[in-house]
């Protein structure tokens, strides 16, 4: 198997991710972090490492800073593990609060106070990845830029990246920025598959309800920019998850996953996964769920490949409808 792009660029990522957004709770910040909170936490990051993945996604919002804290919490108690593995967290989002709307804040004021904040939370001198959580219209790319030299400079980020961006924003970006931006993280799933269908409808009426920024893997591709899915599990509806109310489509969908599945002697979570990363593109899923056993399901993936006949059977059934 090729590297994934992360890999090229000399950070030793595993193929996997474990986001920790659900680390920590509720999202009330009034809700303090229990021990149960934190056994959560370190069952989670050992069942993790366990199955060889060594990269973790954060934001700061995430349980209103409370992932991070969880996270921190364990690090504190193991020092050791720090230089052991990846490190990614995110900034830009801005909840609502009794003087401003919920907003996104590029401003390089922001983002240097963000990483701050998020480097006291998790307890650690420095991030490998920082991504711009959402587009900001009114962002300012000389901004960024100096916010990225300051903490580039500083030894607080050594790399950046962005989340939900399309080519086009990246390289407003880019074309102030020094520093390399190395990773785009985007919803990309066998559920929303707009990613895929934005490469088949060109010159399709099927393009018009689709809201994947075109020409973003392209781009990506080219310039060696790792995409990052999340939400890669469709928050298990094709490994588990009730289908009640569901379309014949997803539920039919489901079926042909568990199929597959019995057929390769694995388990559906890993199907859905290897479907993401049979793509050429070297996606690298970003699971978003902290139960043990669901970690572990996922193990097989970075190993299982689908056939061309068995990714299309899964994409046009997800479609609920033939290809052009």
């Amino acid at each position: 198997m090729k590297p994934i792009p992360l890999q090229s660029h000399g950070i030793q990522a595993s193929q996997l991710v474990l986001g920790c957004m659900r680390l920590g709770g509720d999202w009330d910040s009034q809700t303090p972090i229990t021990e149960q909170h934190y056994k959560e936490g370190q069952e989670a990051l050992e069942t993790a490492l366990e199955i060889g993945i060594n990269m973790f996604d954060h934001a700061d919002i995430y349980t209103r800073g409370k992932a991070e804290r969880v996270f921190g919490h364990i690090l504190k108690e193991k020092p050791s593990l720090r230089e052991q593995i990846i490190l990614q967290s995110k900034c830009g989002i801005r909840f609502a609060d009794d003087n401003n709307p919920h907003q996104f804040d590029f401003s390089e004021g922001y983002i240097l106070r963000s990483v701050d904040g998020i480097l006291e939370r998790l307890g650690t001198e420095y991030l490998d990845i920082l991504l711009l959580h959402r587009p900001d219209p009114l962002v300012d790319p000389e901004e960024v830029a100096s916010a990225f030299q300051q903490l580039k400079a500083s030894g607080k980020v050594r790399n950046f990246g962005v989340s939900n961006m399309s080519q086009g924003q990246i390289k407003l970006l880019q074309a102030y920025c020094d520093e390399p931006i190395i990773a785009n993280q985007l919803e990309m799933s066998l559920l929303k598959t707009g990613f895929v269908d934005t490469a088949i409808s060109v010159n399709q009426e099927a393009a018009r309800d689709n809201v994947f920024p075109e020409g973003t893997m392209e781009y990506c591709r080219m310039e060696n920019i790792q995409l990052q899915s999340w939400g890669p599990l469709a928050q298990g509806l094709f490994s588990g998850r009730s289908l009640e109310g569901q379309s014949e489509h997803v539920v039919n969908t489901a079926k042909l996953v568990e199929k597959i599945a019995q057929e390769k002697g694995t388990t559906a979570e890993a199907v859905v996964l290897s479907w993401l990363m049979t793509h050429p593109a070297g996606i690298q899923p970003v699971i978003g769920t902290i139960n043990p056993s669901r970690i572990r399901a996922c193990k097989d993936a970075t190993t299982l490949r689908l056939t061309r006949s068995e990714w299309y059977s899964l994409y046009t059934s997800s479609l609920g409808r033939n290809l052009p």
